[in-house]
């Protein structure tokens, strides 16, 4: 091997660890965004609780079960529960019992705003048909799991 093959593979080599030491610095820049961007987002979440927590406060305090304010307040914190805390049965519980609550008071319900609290109601009612199949779906995949296990079919 001449001296300058020696020189252009020693370039070559050089310059694929540069490549690559870059490619690191990126990579490790990205996991720290990634990173404070969960911490943000945790936060984020924390507050948002809060402040559902206490409207909801104030909405059961103030406003009638059918009040198409508090169903709709109902409807969003039981799906930032669901999506955002990953807690399905919280946004089901919720969902359910602001539903079954104005289902009980829908007689008082005004003509001003029926048609707005059956809607947000649907719209509750169809978010636990989804969520609570979601679930039966997600229990029997388990107990499928579960038995292939216990059969000595499944992964171990």
């Amino acid at each position: 091997m001449s001296p300058t093959e020696s020189s252009r593979e020693e370039n070559v080599y050089m310059a694929k660890l540069a490549e690559q030491a870059e490619r690191y610095e990126e990579m490790v820049e990205f996991m720290e965004k990634v990173t404070k961007t969960g911490a943000e987002r945790k936060e984020a979440a924390e507050s948002t609780l809060l402040a559902y927590k206490s409207a909801q406060d104030i909405a059961l305090s103030e406003l009638a079960p059918t009040h198409p304010i508090r169903l709709g307040l109902a409807l969003n914190f039981s799906v930032f529960y669901y999506e955002i805390l990953n807690s399905p049965d919280r946004a089901c519980n919720l969902a359910k019992q602001a539903f079954d609550e104005a289902i009980s008071e829908l007689d008082t319900l005004g003509e001003e705003s029926y048609k707005d609290s059956t809607l947000i109601m649907q719209l509750l009612r169809d978010n636990l048909t989804l969520w609570t199949s979601d679930i039966t779906d997600d229990a029997a995949d388990e107990i499928k799991e579960t038995s292939k296990q216990e059969s000595g079919d499944g992964p171990q």
